[in-house]
């Protein structure tokens, strides 16, 4: 028998992610949503993917929009990733904005942004996995806002050398 679904979404806790915030615009409409389901997929050509759950009242702008903005947050923006993942949340006030040469919406100050065109939507049952284009990237220095067993990973306490290791042995201890 499958596992329910609340035993499996327990389960896929365990696997830390990084937090980012996808951005995208269309006609007058714009949006913006936290995801961890972003990664990697190609070099050449370079891609890359993220899902959104096929309830999300936003998904048609990032459906029809011509360019999508992945930006992956830094550890002190946990505000901001708790503000695009709340529904009804005035999500873009109080959020230091920018537009990239390509025309995406960038979150100032997060550790890295990917502007990109949408390449392909793919059928992913209850989500619907973009996979899209990179048409531009910046990194900048620090530590990533990480996400695990249903919380943030504490802050690393700075950019550079990263202690990401030694926090998350404390908080798996503290919640086993």
């Amino acid at each position: 028998m499958p596992p329910d679904d609340v035993e499996l979404r327990r389960v896929f806790g365990h696997f830390a992610t990084g937090v980012a915030v996808v951005t995208a615009q269309s006609g007058e409409g714009r949006a913006g949503v936290t995801v961890n389901s972003f990664s990697s997929l190609s070099l050449k050509p370079p891609l890359v993917l993220f899902s959104l759950t096929r309830s999300l009242r936003s998904l048609p702008v990032f459906l029809e929009a011509g360019r999508i903005g992945i930006n992956i947050l830094a550890a002190g923006q946990r505000d901001i990733s708790h503000r695009f993942a709340t529904m009804g949340a005035d999500k873009w006030a109080d959020t230091p904005l920018s537009v990239g040469p390509h025309g995406a919406i960038l979150i100032d100050d997060a550790l890295a942004h990917l502007e990109c065109e949408r390449h392909e939507a793919v059928d992913g049952g209850d989500h619907v996995i973009l996979i899209c284009r990179v048409l531009d990237v910046r990194a900048n220095p620090g530590d990533p806002l990480m996400f695990y067993r249903g919380g943030y990973l504490p802050e690393s306490g700075g950019r550079g050398g990263s202690t990401l290791g030694r926090s998350a042995d404390r908080v798996t201890r503290a919640r086993s």
